[in-house]
C-alpha cells in the first residue's frame, strides 16, 4: 500500500474511507471494480462508492471513466437520475460516490412478477422519459437504457444509471453519433448500422422496448439469431398482447419504427393523452401490495448492484460472439452477394461445393462435399444487408461436425479479407 493510499477493504464494515465514509458490504463487483455500501461520516447520508482499481484497467477506459463522470455531473438536477455526489481518487484508486437506490434494479421486479398493472407501468415509464429528455437537453445521449440499468428508490421511484456508453456534445460528427453500443435487445436498428445517428432518437426506441416489456413482461424481439431478430426488426414482426391499451399499443408502435425519421420522438411523446395522464399515487402504493411484497419500499438482500458499472464490451463487436463452437458471426461492408462469391472462392478451393439462395430479404450460401443426394451439408452462411453499407452474417455448421475441419474458419476469415469489418467477437 503507498503512501496516502486508504487500507484494504478486507474487512469493509470497520474500513473507513479517507477519513469521509464509513464502508459497509459488497455490493457488487466487475472485472477492474466493485461497487460497496457506506455512509458519511458527515451526515450519516447512506450511498453507494464505485471503487476503480487503475492498475486493472487500460488506457483506453480512462477516457469512458471520465466521460461517465462528466455526464453523471451534469445530470444532477433531475429525480429520476442517479446522483454524483463526489469523485476521489489516490495513485491506485478512482472512488465514484453516489446515490444509494436500495430498491434495486426494475429488471428484477420485472423477473419475480411478469407484467406491470399498466397504471404502475405507466409511472415508472413517465419517469424514465422524463429523465431522457432532461438527458437530451443537456447534451447527453444514453445508449444503454434497459431495465438493468433503471435502478428503484426506498419509495419506489426509477432511477437512471449506468451512463458508461453515454455520448456528450463533443462526440458528434456533423450533428450525429457514429459509434455502435449498447445491448442488441434494446438497441435502435440504425445504431448497429455504423452510419450516423441521432442518439436521442435511438433513447426513443430503447424506451419504447422497455414499455413493451413492462407491460407485456417480455422481450418484443427477443433471438439468438441475430440476423433473425434484425429481420424481425425491419418488418415489425412481434405481436403486443390485446391485454394492453390501444392508446399503450399505438405508443409502442410508434417508438418501435425502424425508420427513426419517423420515429415518435421523446418530447411528441410527452405529448401523447396516454402517457400524460394522471396516476392516483395512493392507488399506485396500494396496487403495489398486489405484486411486491415489498410494498414498492426497499428490498432487502438486493441483487449485484450495477451502479454505473462499465459495460464489458463498449461496442457492438459482444453481438458477434457465439456461444457454440460450430456458428461465427461477422459483419461486412459489401453485399451479400459479394460476400456469397468470396465465400464459394474458399470453399472450392478447399474442396466444397458451393450451392447459393436467396429468400426475401437475406441471401445463403451452403459449403458442402460429395454430389447428388448423399451430399452432406457441412456449412451454411446466412447474410442479411441491414444498412447500404452494412451486412449482417451468421455461418453455422449444420452437418458433418466430426470431419468438420477447425481451420475452415480462419480460411473463411481470411478470405473474406478487407470486406470485414468484424468477425465473431473482435473487429478486423
Amino acid at each position: 500500500m503507498g503512501r496516502g493510499e486508504p487500507p484494504a477493504l478486507s474487512s469493509a464494515a470497520t474500513t473507513t474511507l479517507l477519513g469521509k465514509y464509513q464502508m459497509g458490504r459488497l455490493l457488487g463487483r466487475g472485472s477492474f471494480a466493485k461497487v460497496y455500501r457506506a455512509q458519511s461520516l458527515i451526515d450519516e447520508t447512506p450511498v453507494a462508492i464505485k471503487i476503480i482499481d487503475k492498475l486493472k484497467t487500460d488506457a483506453g477506459m480512462e477516457p469512458l471513466i471520465l466521460r461517465e463522470i462528466s455526464a453523471m455531473r451534469r445530470l444532477q438536477d433531475h429525480p429520476n437520475i442517479l446522483k454524483i455526489h463526489e469523485v476521489m481518487a489516490t495513485k491506485s484508486k478512482i472512488y465514484i460516490v453516489v446515490e444509494l437506490a436500495t430498491g434495486g434494479e426494475l429488471f428484477a421486479k420485472i423477473s419475480r412478477h411478469g407484467k406491470l398493472p399498466e397504471s404502475i407501468a405507466r409511472r415508472y415509464f413517465q419517469q424514465l422519459v422524463s429523465a431522457m429528455r432532461f438527458c437530451h437537453e443537456n447534451g447527453v445521449a444514453h445508449r444503454d437504457v434497459k431495465p438493468q440499468n433503471l435502478l428503484l428508490d426506498s419509495n419506489g421511484n426509477l432511477k437512471v444509471s449506468d451512463f458508461g456508453l453515454s455520448a456528450l456534445p463533443e462526440q458528434l460528427k456533423n450533428g450525429l453519433l457514429h459509434t455502435a453500443c449498447g445491448t442488441p435487445a434494446y438497441t435502435a436498428p440504425e445504431v448497429v448500422y455504423r452510419v450516423g445517428y441521432d442518439g436521442s432518437k435511438a433513447d426513443a426506441w430503447s424506451c419504447g422496448v422497455i414499455l413493451f416489456v413492462l407491460l407485456a413482461g417480455h422481450l418484443p424481439f427477443d433471438d439468438s439469431n441475430l440476423v433473425a431478430m434484425y429481420k424481425k426488426i425491419q418488418r415489425r414482426d412481434y405481436v403486443i398482447p390485446a391485454t394492453i391499451s390501444k392508446p399503450a399499443r399505438r405508443i409502442i408502435y410508434q417508438l418501435l419504427d425502424p425508420n427513426p425519421n419517423t420515429r415518435l420522438s421523446v418530447e411528441a411523446l410527452m405529448e401523447k393523452a396516454w402517457f400524460q395522464k394522471d396516476i392516483d399515487l395512493k392507488l399506485v402504493s396500494d396496487s403495489c401490495d398486489s405484486f411486491d411484497p415489498s410494498k414498492c419500499d426497499a428490498v432487502s438482500g438486493m441483487n449485484a448492484f450495477d451502479i454505473i458499472s462499465m459495460s464489458s464490451g463498449l461496442d457492438l463487436s459482444g453481438l458477434f460472439e457465439a456461444e457454440n463452437r460450430s456458428e461465427r458471426r461477422f459483419t461486412a461492408n459489401v453485399t451479400a452477394e459479394k460476400v456469397a462469391e468470396k465465400v464459394g472462392e474458399v470453399g472450392e478451393r478447399l474442396g466444397y461445393k458451393a450451392e447459393r439462395g436467396k429468400k426475401g430479404a437475406s441471401t445463403s450460401i451452403v459449403l458442402g462435399k460429395g454430389v447428388g443426394k448423399g451430399r452432406r451439408v457441412v456449412l451454411m452462411v446466412e447474410m442479411m444487408e441491414i444498412a447500404p453499407s452494412l451486412l449482417l452474417g451468421e455461418v453455422k455448421m449444420v452437418e458433418g461436425g466430426v470431419e468438420f475441419p477447425e481451420l475452415l474458419w480462419e480460411d473463411l476469415k481470411a478470405g473474406l479479407g478487407d470486406v470485414l469489418v468484424s468477425w465473431q467477437n473482435g473487429v478486423v
